[in-house]
């Protein structure tokens, strides 16, 4: 009996093929988002831990104005304290040939012929700077890949007022630099700027730094807890000017990678689950109707002598076998992409270590999810097939009850053809069947909204930053602050038109028991170029008194308009302020606080000074512009606005193809999954009713019409619909805590055109569906069909 049902099941699956592979894949789509995101998070997080411990990334750093060598033994006796690597680190000027603008470099020291203890170079090609020469130095691996250098080429840097000629021994990468970020940047720019690492006594000679450093990385024995070295070293470094220590998850680089890997971890979270909702509702949707049309099977097998749970565990195997498949290509699909992702961001996050390597985990769970979610979905189906009695399970369902309406018969027959009447009656007669199905579609589009949604988010921003809230289209930046007389002079400079200083400042933030690391940016009252920019209220005065705190660092610390924020600056003589706040505005990107210029400049002792001028400058003499900048060692940052949008959409827009494309890959899978199984098992279902309308004289067209028109019309009903649902989809993913981060948030915007797109992908799913049906219609057979079983 066993066998005999086992047989039933390979003949089922086989004459169900086109079904059974449909609902797979639609399993497999909400398997392979799962595992796909998993895999990611798996191997970055694998990597970053080989890297880092690999090349001895620090644990905690801090930067400094100078201080004696000697210092060296009383920050290794800092309780906790490991290892200690002190070094030169200062800002250049760079000049590559045969590329026109001025590049920025980052000079670190590193010991002559030999690794530094800490923070250690993963060679990629040539070799690290020999011991007495003055002149080598080992770059960045994606600078050098930027302007095509080898190990032997030279380039050009202003060291301390000094033009030197520099020779290339090698290329590298560091854990210190996976994120590698320009001063006031918030995308790399492997163009424009690179990490130059030169021998310790070639920079100790060219900055007058002999027995002195400006910059210590540690790190910290097992079990010791580095907000207590932080402190230590805070208040051993603060007689020599140092800027504040911060332990590795506040590193820059390594904050963006973390920051990554959390918003990955949020979007495992939601995504995958809303996909295998939707999945789920479609396969308890498809296999309750293609059990119903087994009514016949399943009263001749208990005829036959077949129990219930026999009958039952039959289905349910049936059921098994198309999550399984879809399991399986899941799982093959998610890998391949998982690995897909984890290169994309190895692009743009400079790794030596990359480990891909998943385990059974990521899978088993994607397993674990799809057979709960699928059989729990599906097991009123199965109950209601095993619990039927052969008698009523052999007599085919009743009719629904027919009534002609005054309006069908008065109005619908004079302007509606009779295929169309056929299609609105079977609508009619099957209501809760017709608004499941609609709901279906409807979640197709939702899932399609969603998946577009994230191209309209990154537009708002780039357009809310760089058009809005940053007007200026040059940013210059200081090594040290500069007095007014300088801003003139900039101001002098061939094509610029107009300038705005600027000055920003490191200050950890208090109030109450919540703090926050970060920074006061001074602005001048009547500032116009880089401006408070509320994303509902747009450009925003500068505060006379107090500071103006964006939206997430007001929630961080807990403080609205009216209440006080104490703001310890790490620069100068340090002084300790008490701000009230003055304003709160919502941002997309950081977590800012704005302060007068002449009041932050007034507060730290300092005469009116600037660290940053803005400038609007005149294109058609930025050749004349860009020549006079190369000859300015007193600047440590040069950014060009255009430049800086061009490298976000670059790196942001690359990511979100590819991403885009997965999500919509899968939203269509779902809609032609839903729209080609309604119509087979509606086929299966009216097989007999459209061969007799055949015989009666309707065209293959006509049979055709009747029932794809039912599914184009549930598409329709399900436009509006569909779109509430991708906004609300929406909606929940944006307010899900773990993606709105301190670097980002993304605001809950969709274009009109994302509605139109996921609507119109929807209806060209359902008419590939349609084509599929053709084939089946013009192969009906007219005498098996009309063949009865009484």
């Amino acid at each position: 009996m066993i066998r005999a049902l086992d047989r039933k099941l390979v003949r089922d699956l086989l004459r169900l093929k086109g079904q059974v592979v449909s609902i797979a894949f639609v399993i497999a789509s909400g398997v392979a988002l799962l595992v796909m995101s998993l895999t990611a998070i798996e191997a970055l997080s694998d990597s970053a831990d080989a890297y880092y411990e690999r090349y001895r990334f620090g644990h905690v750093f801090s930067t400094l104005k100078r201080a004696p060598r000697h210092l060296g033994p009383r920050i290794a006796e800092i309780p906790g304290v490991q290892s200690v690597e002190l070094r030169i680190v200062m800002q250049a000027v760079v000049d590559v040939e045969g590329f026109p603008e001025p590049l920025m470099g980052r000079l670190v020291s590193v010991p002559e012929g030999e690794q530094p203890v800490l923070n250690q170079l993963a060679l990629r090609s040539g070799r690290l700077v020999a011991s007495g020469r003055t002149d080598e130095v080992v770059i960045n691996e994606s600078f050098a890949r930027a302007h095509n250098l080898q190990p032997g080429d030279r380039i050009a840097a202003i060291i301390d007022d000094t033009r030197r000629e520099l020779r290339v021994v090698g290329t590298a990468m560091s854990p210190e630099f996976i994120y590698v970020l320009s001063p006031f940047a918030l995308i790399p720019d492997k163009e424009r700027y690179g990490i130059l690492w030169m021998g310790q006594s070639a920079l100790e000679a060219a900055y007058d730094y002999d027995g002195a450093f400006n910059d210590v990385a540690l790190t910290v024995l097992r079990g010791t807890d580095t907000r207590t070295t932080v402190q230590s070293l805070d208040a051993l470094l603060a007689p020599y000017g140092g800027l504040g220590a911060v332990d590795r998850a506040d590193h820059l680089s390594s904050w963006f990678v973390m920051n990554e890997l959390e918003q990955n971890r949020a979007t495992a979270r939601i995504l995958p689950t809303i996909f295998l909702l939707v999945a789920a509702f479609l396969t308890n949707m498809v296999l309750s109707r293609l059990i119903a049309t087994e009514r016949a099977e399943i009263g001749l097998l208990k005829a036959f002598g077949y129990g219930r749970y026999e009958v039952g565990w039959h289905y349910t195997k049936l059921i098994v076998v198309m999550i399984a498949l879809g399991i399986v290509i899941g799982w093959v699909l998610g890998a391949m992409l998982g690995r897909v992702n984890t290169e994309l961001y190895a692009q743009n996050l400079n790794f030596a270590v990359l480990i891909y390597r998943p385990g059974p985990a990521s899978f088993l769970l994607g397993a674990f999810f799809s057979l709960a979610v699928g059989l729990g979905a599906t097991a009123r189906a199965v109950h209601r097939a095993a619990s039927l009695p052969p008698v009523v399970a052999m007599r085919p369902p009743a009719p629904p009850a027919f009534r002609r309406r005054q309006a069908v018969r008065d109005g619908f027959r004079n302007w509606i053809d009779e295929p169309t009447r056929i299609i609105f009656r079977q609508l009619a007669r099957w209501p809760v069947r017709a608004a499941v199905m609609s709901l279906s579609y409807a979640g197709a589009i939702g899932l399609l909204v969603l998946s577009l949604y994230f191209s309209d988010a990154i537009s708002l921003i780039a357009r809310t930053h760089f058009g809005e809230a940053q007007r200026e289209e040059l940013a210059l930046g200081f090594t040290d602050p500069k007095a007014t007389p300088v801003l003139r002079e900039i101001e002098r400079l061939p094509g610029v038109l107009a300038v705005e200083p600027m000055r920003a400042v490191p200050a950890t933030l208090f109030a109450g028991p919540n703090s926050h690391r970060g920074g006061l940016q001074g602005l001048p009252a009547d500032a116009k170029m880089s401006q408070i920019y509320d994303s509902e209220r747009g450009p925003l005065p500068v505060p006379a008194a107090g500071v103006a705190l964006s939206r997430a660092l007001a929630d961080k610390l807990g403080v609205d308009v009216g209440d006080v924020v104490q703001a310890d600056v790490l620069e100068g003589h340090r002084p300790s302020l008490s701000l009230p706040v003055s304003e709160v505005f919502d941002s997309f990107i950081g977590m800012m606080a704005y302060i007068d210029l002449a009041t932050l400049n007034r507060e730290l002792g300092d005469r009116p000074v600037a660290g940053y001028v803005n400038a609007v400058i005149d294109e058609a003499q930025l050749g004349e512009l860009i020549a006079a900048l190369k000859g300015r060692p007193s600047v440590s940052t040069l950014a060009f606005k255009s430049v800086a949008i061009e490298n976000f959409h670059e790196i942001v827009a690359s990511s979100l193809v590819v991403f885009v494309g997965f999500f919509t890959l899968f939203s269509f899978s779902l809609a032609f999954g839903i729209s080609y199984n309604t119509q087979r098992i509606a086929l299966s279902e009216r097989g007999r009713e459209l061969a007799t309308l055949r015989v009666l004289g309707f065209s293959r067209h006509d049979t055709l019409y009747i029932l794809v028109g039912e599914t184009l019309v549930l598409v329709c009903l399900a436009l509006p619909v569909g779109c509430l649902v991708g906004y609300g989809l929406t909606a929940a993913f944006v307010n899900a805590s773990g993606f709105q981060t301190e670097l980002m948030r993304l605001p809950l915007a969709i274009e009109p055109s994302t509605y139109g797109i996921a609507v119109l992908i929807v209806i060209a799913a359902s008419l590939v569906s349609a084509i599929a049906m053709k084939r089946q219609i013009d192969q009906l057979d007219l005498i098996s069909v009309l063949k009865t079983r009484e």
